[in-house]
C-alpha cells in the first residue's frame, strides 16, 4: 500500500511541481521586453506607446491567452493614422507580473486605471478589446476612471460564458480546478494552436509567441482565475449601461468562430440594439491578426466617423 500512497502523492505534486519549475517572469526575462515598464500598486505592467503623442488616445486591450504582441500591427497601422495608441500586457501574461488571487472585472479595471494614472493620462480615450478584452472593455467603459468616447470589441467576449459546461465547473473549484488547470490547460493550449499553425497572420511568428507563453510561472493560473472571474458570467448589465449612456459601439466578429460562435453577435444586438456589427468572411476566433486589413477597415472608419 506504501507504493500506492507514494504513486497518488507524485500524481497529485506533479502539476504544482512542473508550475513552480517554469521560468519566472523577472527582470532577465523582461531584457528582450520591447516598450517600457510600469511598477503599479498591483505590479509591474509592460506597456508601449504608438503614433504621435498628441493624437486621438487609443487603448487597445488583449484577451485571456495571447498578450499584447497580438496588436503588432494594428496598432502600428492606427499610429499611421495619427492615433496614439497604448498597448499593455494584463497581469499574468506578456511581460507583466503575475499577482494572485481572482481576476474580474475590477482587477483588470484597476490594471488599466493605474496605468492610465501612471501615464498622467487625461480625457477621453477609444477603447479596443479583443476577445476577453472585449469584456473587460465593456466593464472599463462603465466603472472605468476615464471617459470611454468609444468601444470597439473584436470577437468579444462577455455575450455567453466561454467553454463548455464540463470547464466551466472545473474552474469554478479552487484547488481541484487549479490542479486540473495545470494538468491539462497547456496540452488543450498546444493542441489549439497546432490547429491554427497554418493560419495566415499579420503578426509575425504568433503561433510561436503564444505557446512560449507556457513556459513562464503564472500563466496557466491566471488563465485558471480569469476564466473563473471573467468568463463564466454574462455581461448584459454592462451592455445595456453602454447603450444607455450612449456610447458608440463597433463590433467585429469572425464568421467561422469557434471559440465566441456568431450567434453572441444576436446578443450583443438584443442588449444594444444601437451598436454597429460587422461580420468578417472566412475569419475564426484570430480575426484580429488574421484579417487586420479587414478590421483595421471597420475600426478607422469607426473612429474617424465618431471624430
Amino acid at each position: 500500500m506504501m507504493w500506492l500512497l507514494v504513486l497518488l502523492t507524485m500524481v497529485a505534486i506533479a502539476p504544482f511541481l512542473r508550475e513552480a519549475l517554469r521560468a519566472p517572469m523577472n527582470a532577465k526575462a523582461r531584457e528582450a521586453a520591447p516598450g517600457h515598464l510600469a511598477s503599479l500598486p498591483q505590479g509591474v505592467t509592460h506597456y508601449q506607446w504608438y503614433g504621435p503623442p498628441d493624437g486621438p488616445l487609443v487603448v487597445c486591450v488583449h484577451g485571456l491567452t495571447t498578450p499584447s504582441f497580438v496588436w503588432n500591427s494594428i496598432a502600428p497601422a492606427l499610429g499611421k493614422e495619427g492615433y496614439r495608441v497604448l498597448t499593455y500586457d494584463l497581469f499574468g501574461r506578456g511581460y507583466s507580473d503575475r499577482p494572485n488571487g481572482i481576476q474580474d472585472p475590477a482587477f483588470f479595471t484597476g490594471q488599466l486605471d493605474a496605468l492610465l494614472s501612471d501615464q498622467n493620462v487625461d480625457g477621453d480615450l477609444a477603447l479596443i478589446g479583443y476577445s476577453m478584452g472585449g469584456a473587460i472593455g465593456a466593464a472599463y467603459t462603465v466603472n472605468g476612471s476615464h471617459p470611454v468616447k468609444e468601444l470597439i470589441l473584436l470577437a468579444p467576449a462577455g455575450m455567453q460564458p466561454v467553454g463548455s459546461p464540463t470547464l466551466r465547473r472545473m474552474v469554478q473549484m479552487p484547488v481541484l480546478g487549479r490542479w486540473l488547470m495545470l494538468a491539462r490547460y497547456p496540452a488543450m493550449l498546444r493542441q489549439g494552436l497546432r490547429a491554427e499553425a497554418d493560419q495566415p497572420s499579420s503578426v509575425t511568428s504568433i503561433n510561436a509567441l503564444q505557446r512560449a507563453e507556457l513556459g513562464f510561472r503564472g500563466f496557466v493560473p491566471a488563465v485558471h482565475e480569469s476564466l473563473r472571474g471573467m468568463l463564466t458570467d454574462s455581461f448584459q448589465t454592462y451592455h445595456e449601461k453602454i447603450c444607455q449612456q450612449g456610447t458608440p459601439v463597433l463590433a467585429v466578429w469572425g464568421a467561422q468562430d469557434d471559440v465566441i460562435p456568431l450567434c453572441a453577435k444576436d446578443t450583443l444586438s438584443q442588449w444594444n440594439p444601437d451598436a454597429e456589427q460587422y461580420v468578417v468572411p472566412k475569419a475564426g476566433h484570430g480575426v484580429t491578426y488574421s484579417h487586420t486589413p479587414d478590421v483595421l477597415t471597420h475600426v478607422i472608419r469607426f473612429l474617424k466617423a465618431d471624430s
